[in-house]
């Protein structure tokens, strides 16, 4: 009895550090509102209790690690706007913690800090303008803007998440970036199950994140996109000396039912890559039978403050990208 007493203190301790650290990084930002910063949060209910797969009252606090509960699946309202956040001065990001695991793009037209009110007012406030901006990407069954999958070639689709034994989140906020890491045990798609390590890091700058991937064996298939969106072309571009290349689509994509224009895109090493497919939904880079795998993605919108209004301008930004991952292989 001691022992679970002690178990139960040393949470509570744990979940009260957490909590101070998340509000102490908040509070800092919030100080200096025209200091470049970079922000990742993550932020679950308690006081309340699970009926089925919905959670039902309690209010929302941040933490910065959390292993997903067996009852979780997509709109189960336990994790604020359904997963981890990535911000900083220019845009963020969140990727669903359920077995869709797409990543959105909440448009800003503020450059300071809004994750930390974003869906605290109602579950569905975010999808629709508010002072701050809003959600702008519809990502349906796809994986949205540069998450990650397998591509099943027979059934010419993207597989997520859908048979994971367990995942377990984390977010860390350092000075000049901050990332989320998220563990998936069991992994499987066809075949034998693999566990897969993400990261996922922003930096106090540009709109880019970079994501790294990390598998327990090498496997096919392995890939990232963006979705599919109809009428807009796609691009793409590929450096000068042959390492790098993106895909990328621009034009009025989003949510907003407003004269606005979106652009999105992905940078990857061509020593990684396999092949390109156009799914259905999803504009879809393949890599080659791997381990691990590292590359960039990012969105631009229109109607962001100071941001690339312009087509021309949106690629002019791509290939100065480009041209940096070819000389650095990294932005």
């Amino acid at each position: 009895m001691k022992l679970n007493v002690f178990k139960i203190i040393a949470a509570a301790v744990l979940v009260s550090s957490n909590f101070q650290a998340q509000t102490s990084v908040i509070q800092k930002i919030r100080s200096n509102p025209k200091a470049p910063f970079s922000y990742a949060e993550l932020a679950v209910k308690e006081g309340g209790k699970w009926e089925g797969d919905k959670y039902i009252g309690g209010t929302f606090k941040n933490v910065q690690e959390l292993t997903i509960p067996e009852s979780h699946t997509d709109h189960s309202t336990y994790i604020r706007y359904e997963g981890i956040g990535l911000e900083n001065n220019q845009i963020g990001y969140r990727l669903y913690l359920d077995w869709r695991n797409a990543t959105d793009i909440f448009g800003k037209k503020v450059n300071t800090l809004v994750l930390p009110e974003v869906g605290q007012d109602g579950f569905e406030s975010y999808h629709h303008d508010a002072a701050w901006g809003q959600d702008i990407l519809k990502s349906g069954r796809t994986i949205g803007i540069g998450s990650y999958g397998r591509y099943d070639e027979q059934n010419d689709f993207v597989e997520t998440f859908k048979i994971v034994k367990s995942t377990a989140a984390k977010v860390v906020n350092e000075k000049e970036q901050s990332y989320a890491t998220i563990e998936y045990k069991g992994w499987k798609t066809w075949g034998d199950a693999i566990d897969l390590a993400s990261k996922l890091t922003i930096f106090n700058k540009d709109r880019f994140v970079k994501v790294d991937l990390n598998l327990s064996n090498s496997i096919s298939g392995l890939c990232t996109g963006i979705v599919a969106i109809k009428n807009i072309p796609l691009k793409q571009g590929i450096s000068k000396n042959k390492k790098w290349a993106y895909i990328a689509t621009y034009g009025n994509q989003t949510e907003t039912k407003k004269d606005d224009n979106l652009g999105m895109a992905v940078f990857y090493p061509l020593e990684s890559f396999d092949k390109y497919i156009k799914t259905k939904s999803t504009h879809t880079v393949v890599f080659k039978k791997t381990k691990n795998v590292f590359y960039y993605f990012l969105g631009a919108w229109s109607l962001e403050p100071n941001g690339l209004k312009t087509e021309e301008a949106f690629y002019q930004d791509l290939d100065q990208k480009l041209e940096i991952l070819d000389k650095n292989n990294q932005l």
